[in-house]
């Protein structure tokens, strides 16, 4: 990583995951690692994979068989690269540097049964970070979510399943984006901060070919009295387990 400030972090059961003040992850990646589930023996992919955390997220949870990570900014992927050998990932893991605006030829199209992506959350307007970085991970700069759509439903099998998370006010472009490209929109959750809060994040599953058929499960409060809820102290006991 030569060139790059990036620290290591220990996120459980011998997985490392390198952040840096440009690639870093916060509790939103984590809420969609946990959401998405994959099983033991899928394929999937992690849209905009930043430093890999969903991807070695799932590496600590014992994890699919095989997950692509792809990323359009070159640093990005050196970190998750570096997490990946540290982490003994090799051949479970696949760092890919692309475009999903132009999906590279590695990844195997109509074949993954799972594709995430923690999309940026604004639209391509109003005022921008002065850091390129930022200005990728946050606004609408490279893809909208549109493209982000369309490139998960050309990697997923029939039956295939792609999970998003959103700031509320996007979930209307969210469920037509998904439509738009034969994704139905079956599983919803809403996130607040504290219960009977105001949501300030949503994630969305749909599946490729599914039936209308929207199930909508409890809200999820990030913290109960002070800490963390039993939610949250669940999906970072991974990151607490030193084994």
């Amino acid at each position: 990583m030569e060139g790059m400030e990036a620290a290591a972090q220990h996120i459980g059961r011998g997985v490392m995951v390198y952040t840096s003040k440009a690639h870093s992850f916060g509790t939103d990646a984590l809420l969609l690692a946990d959401f998405a589930a994959p099983r033991p023996r899928e394929q999937a992919c992690d849209l905009g994979t930043g430093c890999g955390i969903i991807p070695l997220y799932w590496l600590a949870r014992g994890g699919p068989e095989r997950v692509w990570g792809m990323d359009v900014q070159p640093r990005a992927v050196e970190q998750f690269t570096a997490g990946i050998r540290a982490s003994g990932g090799e051949g479970r893991l696949l760092p890919l540097l692309g475009d999903l605006r132009a999906l590279p030829p590695e990844l195997p199209r109509g074949r993954l049964e799972l594709v995430t992506c923690n999309p940026p959350y604004q639209r391509g307007t109003g005022l921008l970070p002065q850091d390129p970085a930022a200005e990728i991970a946050r606004h609408e700069r490279l893809c909208t979510l549109e493209e982000v759509c369309h490139a998960a439903a050309l990697l997923l099998k029939f039956g295939g399943r792609f999970c998003l998370c959103q700031r509320p006010e996007r979930l209307a472009d969210a469920v037509c984006a998904m439509r738009g490209v034969g994704l139905e929109p079956k599983v919803l959750r809403m996130v607040s901060k504290e219960q009977g809060d105001t949501p300030w994040l949503f994630l969305l599953e749909g599946k490729k070919g599914g039936k209308p058929d929207l199930r909508v499960l409890p809200p999820l409060a990030v913290y109960q009295e002070g800490s963390w809820s039993p939610d949250l102290q669940r999906i970072y006991s991974i990151l607490a387990h030193k084994g």
